[in-house]
């Protein structure tokens, strides 16, 4: 590349920090803004994990008898924000509509190729830093309450062993004897060897900013508002704090980037499922290492700054702040799955996952106005997060991506 281009990168999570070093680092002048600063969404209040196993869809067959069970058992991981429905029912209908084997093994397929290399994409964008030092090496183990528990999700995990992904099954008393913290309730482990975790999510977004400054990148916090187009093309992104001259803009704002996206004149099904956790101050057991609960569907990781248990699943706004149900859903499953587990206090957070119908992100250029999308990764996108920056500086720098973007497609909802 012989052109260093002015970059505006709207958005200061995973996506939006990772595109911005990647884009620094291409040899272009790259502004960051976000409206609160670095990591103050998702990005903060994720469990934290190394995700690379998860590219199975929510919407897998089986959804819908699922869900009506879900929706009608208060012990259950999902919940629904019950006035949304009428506003969401678009999106529900298309997000049904692929709760089929096909669609979920093209997602699976697609998701493979931005997740499944997590891990070294991290260590990548943060060697020789001290961001560097909060990614840590870890097993990942999926708690079930017994072997029917895990055959039932048989087919994800098909799916994960074509992929290279094959659980060690640990049963009965050799679960306690694996980590004595699982009480009697957990009966059933499959474990991933070697996936990692990362120690300090909101630290690691502040260290990521780090990175970028001290490459040359620039961090303002301001907030879009609005875009300037001459012929069509970006030349300014509008601001609280006023305009940022720009030859391209990367669109990396979350939920919010649905509103931006409309400036822009293009549509996207794009909602929120809301993801709640509590996170256990000075806990007074460890697990051995991070897992996810089956009957709550929520990840227990340990932190440098205590033990996050963090997930579930309500559909609804983003505009609404935490609901009681999924943080009680977590006390108790904690209560139930670790009985000796003490702790000083359960801090409580909700934040906002972007998800689309067909569980995919948008990654690419949106039309043809040099401003490009990478958001709506779901519950993938601290995993995704720096593969996804690193595609967005391959695309605006000339240098052709070596996957297949065509899943991504940043314009796919607008056809519609």
């Amino acid at each position: 590349m012989s052109t260093s281009l002015k970059i505006v990168v709207i958005g200061a999570g995973i996506c939006g920090l990772s595109s911005a070093i990647w884009l620094q680092r291409s040899g272009h002048q790259v502004t960051l803004i976000d409206r609160e600063g670095p990591g103050a969404g998702a990005s903060y209040g994720n469990a934290g994990l190394m995700a690379q196993w998860a590219f199975i869809p929510v919407n897998t067959p089986g959804l819908i008898k699922d869900s009506i069970k879900y929706l009608t058992d208060p012990s259950s991981p999902l919940f629904m924000q019950w006035g949304q429905v009428p506003r969401l029912a678009p999106w529900l209908w298309q997000f049904v509509k692929r709760a089929n084997a096909k669609d979920a093994r093209y997602t699976a397929q697609a998701l493979i190729d931005i997740i499944a290399d997590g891990g070294d994409q991290h260590r990548a964008l943060t060697r020789a830093t001290q961001a560097e030092e909060m990614i840590t090496s870890s097993d990942f183990v999926y708690a079930y309450a017994s072997r029917k528990d895990f055959d039932k999700d048989n087919f994800g995990w098909g799916i994960r062993r074509e992929a290279g992904f094959v659980p060690e099954m640990i049963e009965g008393a050799a679960v306690q004897e694996f980590d004595p913290m699982l009480g009697p309730s957990i009966q059933c482990l499959a474990r991933l060897k070697t996936q990692g975790h990362i120690l300090d999510p909101g630290g690691y977004m502040h260290a990521l900013a780090d990175i970028l400054r001290a490459e040359g990148g620039q961090v303002a916090q301001a907030e879009a508002k609005d875009f300037t187009l001459h012929d069509g093309k970006i030349s300014s992104v509008e601001t609280d704090q006023g305009g940022f001259p720009c030859d391209h803009a990367v669109l990396t704002t979350g939920i919010w980037s649905k509103a931006l996206m409309k400036k822009l004149g293009f549509k996207v099904m794009l909602e929120t499922e809301r993801g709640h956790h509590l996170h256990l101050k000075n806990p007074s057991q460890i697990p051995r290492c991070p897992m996810i609960l089956g009957k709550g569907k929520f990840g227990v990781t340990p932190m440098s700054t205590g033990l996050r248990c963090a997930g579930t699943v309500e559909l609804g706004t983003h505009e609404r702040g935490a609901s009681r149900a999924p943080l009680e859903l977590i006390r108790k499953q904690i209560t139930k799955d670790f009985p000796n587990l003490e702790y000083d206090v359960a801090e409580e957070w909700v934040g906002y996952r972007p998800s689309t119908p067909d569980s995919l992100p948008l990654i690419g250029e949106i039309g043809k106005t040099g401003v490009y999308a990478g958001f709506g990764h779901q519950h993938i996108g601290l995993t995704a997060g720096p593969k996804t920056g690193r595609l967005i500086a391959d695309l605006i720098s000339g240098r052709k991506p070596n996957i297949d973007l065509s899943p991504f497609d940043a314009n796919r909802f607008d056809r519609h």
